[in-house]
């Protein structure tokens, strides 16, 4: 019986040896492995994205004219002169009608005197008297007027992005806002990341 325990005692410790060696090849396997996989993401990192601070953004406007034409009517007032500027017609006629009552006065060289007086006056009397009633012809017509006015607006043509990247700053042009960071490929291209 000595001899049977002996043997299992000695199976048990080679068991016991063989896993505990399988076990340590194993931690060195996965220590090895992992050590790699660390230098692999820390070179992936190196040759992967990199990102800048964003400094400031400010956004470049352009301003647009939009010409266009507003019309209007407005009244006008138009004043005409008589046609009978002079009043010839009611100076000849009071003359005549003057000469006519004048010649109706008197005898010989009186008659004439008081024709001729008659005439004179009745001449100025028609004269007043379409004075008095004739009166400039004022008109009002509608006219349409037109100006060209320039309605002005402003709009975002793009951004200036000042941005840091190892110590040094840039400014770039692009035609969104960035946000915070962007994107950098051998610390001067540019390329947007959402905020």
């Amino acid at each position: 019986m000595n001899r049977l325990t002996a043997n299992v005692l000695n199976v048990a410790i080679a068991a016991v040896l063989a896993t505990g060696l399988s076990a340590c090849n194993r931690n060195a396997d996965a220590g090895a492995s992992n050590a790699s996989a660390d230098a692999g993401t820390s070179a992936g990192a190196d040759a992967g994205v990199k990102y800048a601070k964003v400094v400031s953004v400010d956004p470049v406007h352009s301003t647009v004219n939009h010409p266009k034409q507003v019309c209007h009517d407005e009244t006008v007032t138009h004043t005409e002169p008589p046609k009978d500027e002079h009043r010839i017609a009611g100076t000849a006629i009071g003359a005549v009608v003057g000469g006519l009552v004048g010649n109706q006065i008197g005898g010989g060289k009186g008659k004439t005197l008081a024709t001729v007086a008659g005439a004179v006056g009745g001449g100025y009397a028609g004269n007043r008297i379409q004075a008095s009633r004739q009166h400039a012809q004022v008109e009002s017509t509608v006219e349409r007027k037109c100006e060209t006015v320039n309605d002005t607006s402003s709009k975002i043509v793009g951004y200036d992005v000042r941005y840091e990247y190892n110590g040094v700053t840039r400014t770039v042009r692009m035609d969104h806002d960035p946000g915070d960071r962007v994107q950098v490929q051998e610390g001067v291209t540019a390329v947007s990341d959402a905020r």
